[in-house]
Protein backbone atom coordinates (compact mmCIF):
# COMPACT_ATOMS: atom_id res chain seq x y z
CA UNK A 1 0.00 0.00 0.00
CA UNK A 2 1.30 3.85 -0.55
CA UNK A 3 1.94 5.52 2.52
CA UNK A 4 -0.12 8.39 3.70
CA UNK A 5 1.24 11.31 2.07
CA UNK A 6 1.17 9.54 -1.47
CA UNK A 7 -2.39 8.72 -0.61
CA UNK A 8 -2.93 12.38 -0.15
CA UNK A 9 -1.13 13.49 -2.98
CA UNK A 10 -2.91 11.28 -5.19
CA UNK A 11 -6.26 12.41 -3.71
CA UNK A 12 -4.97 15.92 -4.09
CA UNK A 13 -4.63 15.53 -7.87
CA UNK A 14 -7.99 13.75 -8.25
CA UNK A 15 -9.96 16.73 -6.57
CA UNK A 16 -7.83 18.91 -8.74
CA UNK A 17 -10.16 16.92 -11.84
CA UNK A 18 -13.31 18.56 -10.67
CA UNK A 19 -14.69 21.52 -11.24
CA UNK A 20 -14.74 24.36 -8.85
CA UNK A 21 -18.90 24.42 -9.16
CA UNK A 22 -18.67 20.82 -6.85
CA UNK A 23 -17.33 22.32 -4.38
CA UNK A 24 -20.06 24.92 -3.71
CA UNK A 25 -21.52 24.83 0.06
CA UNK A 26 -18.97 21.61 0.51
CA UNK A 27 -17.83 23.74 4.26
CA UNK A 28 -16.34 20.98 6.18
CA UNK A 29 -14.05 20.49 3.05
CA UNK A 30 -12.84 16.72 2.46
CA UNK A 31 -10.97 14.84 5.23
CA UNK A 32 -9.07 11.45 4.79
CA UNK A 33 -9.41 9.64 8.12
CA UNK A 34 -7.28 6.67 9.29
CA UNK A 35 -10.34 4.41 10.38
CA UNK A 36 -11.76 1.53 7.95
CA UNK A 37 -15.27 1.15 9.32
CA UNK A 38 -17.57 -1.16 9.07
CA UNK A 39 -21.14 -0.88 7.45
CA UNK A 40 -23.68 -0.78 9.63
CA UNK A 41 -25.53 -3.16 7.53
CA UNK A 42 -22.45 -5.70 7.47
CA UNK A 43 -23.55 -9.21 8.27
CA UNK A 44 -19.56 -10.92 8.43
CA UNK A 45 -17.34 -8.10 8.68
CA UNK A 46 -17.07 -8.00 4.91
CA UNK A 47 -18.73 -4.39 4.10
CA UNK A 48 -16.74 -2.00 4.72
CA UNK A 49 -17.10 2.10 4.46
CA UNK A 50 -14.52 3.70 1.88
CA UNK A 51 -15.77 7.04 1.64
CA UNK A 52 -19.05 9.19 2.94
CA UNK A 53 -20.90 11.98 2.40
CA UNK A 54 -21.83 14.26 5.89
CA UNK A 55 -24.40 16.26 6.28
CA UNK A 56 -24.85 18.25 10.03
CA UNK A 57 -24.62 20.93 11.93
CA UNK A 58 -21.27 21.63 11.45
CA UNK A 59 -21.93 21.65 7.71
CA UNK A 60 -21.08 19.58 4.45
CA UNK A 61 -18.02 16.98 4.40
CA UNK A 62 -16.83 14.34 2.02
CA UNK A 63 -14.72 11.75 3.96
CA UNK A 64 -12.56 9.29 2.69
CA UNK A 65 -11.48 6.38 4.59
CA UNK A 66 -7.89 5.86 3.81
CA UNK A 67 -8.25 3.25 6.26
CA UNK A 68 -10.66 1.26 4.40
CA UNK A 69 -8.06 1.34 1.00
CA UNK A 70 -4.91 0.03 3.52
CA UNK A 71 -7.20 -2.64 4.54
CA UNK A 72 -8.77 -3.76 1.07
CA UNK A 73 -6.22 -2.80 -1.46
CA UNK A 74 -2.66 -3.41 -0.37
CA UNK A 75 -1.59 -5.13 -3.35
CA UNK A 76 -2.85 -2.51 -5.54
CA UNK A 77 -0.18 0.02 -7.37
CA UNK A 78 -0.42 3.22 -7.46
CA UNK A 79 -2.40 3.30 -10.46
CA UNK A 80 -5.29 1.06 -9.28
CA UNK A 81 -5.31 2.90 -5.91
CA UNK A 82 -5.82 6.45 -7.80
CA UNK A 83 -8.61 4.50 -9.81
CA UNK A 84 -10.70 3.26 -6.78
CA UNK A 85 -9.97 6.64 -4.91
CA UNK A 86 -11.08 8.58 -8.32
CA UNK A 87 -14.35 6.26 -7.72
CA UNK A 88 -15.01 6.79 -4.70
CA UNK A 89 -14.38 10.73 -4.57
CA UNK A 90 -16.89 11.34 -7.44
CA UNK A 91 -19.34 9.02 -5.84
CA UNK A 92 -19.45 11.25 -2.44
CA UNK A 93 -19.51 13.98 -4.44
CA UNK A 94 -22.77 12.78 -7.00
CA UNK A 95 -23.98 12.31 -3.41
CA UNK A 96 -23.36 16.16 -2.70
CA UNK A 97 -24.48 17.50 -5.91
CA UNK A 98 -27.81 15.60 -5.38
CA UNK A 99 -28.11 16.94 -2.32
CA UNK A 100 -28.00 20.32 -3.50
CA UNK A 101 -30.22 19.90 -5.73
CA UNK A 102 -33.13 18.08 -4.15
CA UNK A 103 -32.86 15.01 -6.30
CA UNK A 104 -34.06 11.70 -3.70
CA UNK A 105 -36.24 10.23 -6.05
CA UNK A 106 -35.55 6.77 -7.41
CA UNK A 107 -32.94 7.84 -9.62
CA UNK A 108 -30.65 8.91 -6.88
CA UNK A 109 -27.64 7.80 -5.85
CA UNK A 110 -28.89 7.43 -2.15
CA UNK A 111 -31.84 4.86 -3.61
CA UNK A 112 -29.07 3.12 -5.90
CA UNK A 113 -27.11 2.53 -2.43
CA UNK A 114 -30.76 1.46 -0.68
CA UNK A 115 -30.64 -0.61 -3.42
CA UNK A 116 -27.44 -2.40 -3.24
CA UNK A 117 -27.50 -2.40 0.45
CA UNK A 118 -31.04 -4.37 -0.03
CA UNK A 119 -29.32 -7.00 -2.34
CA UNK A 120 -26.37 -7.20 -0.11
CA UNK A 121 -29.06 -8.22 2.93
CA UNK A 122 -31.20 -10.10 0.71
CA UNK A 123 -28.05 -12.83 -0.53
CA UNK A 124 -27.83 -13.13 3.42
CA UNK A 125 -30.94 -14.13 4.15
CA UNK A 126 -30.89 -16.31 1.41
CA UNK A 127 -28.04 -18.10 2.86
CA UNK A 128 -29.46 -18.05 6.05
CA UNK A 129 -32.36 -19.77 4.89
CA UNK A 130 -30.99 -22.35 1.97
CA UNK A 131 -28.70 -23.37 5.51
CA UNK A 132 -31.92 -23.83 7.87
CA UNK A 133 -33.12 -26.40 5.19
Amino acid sequence: MIDRDEFNFILSDLIDELPQAFFRELSGGIIVSDDAPESEYSKNNDLFVFGQYRVNSLGRQVVIYRGSFERFYSHYNEEQIKNKLRSVLRHEFRHHMEFLSGIHNSSSLEAEDRREIQEYLRRYADLDEAFEK
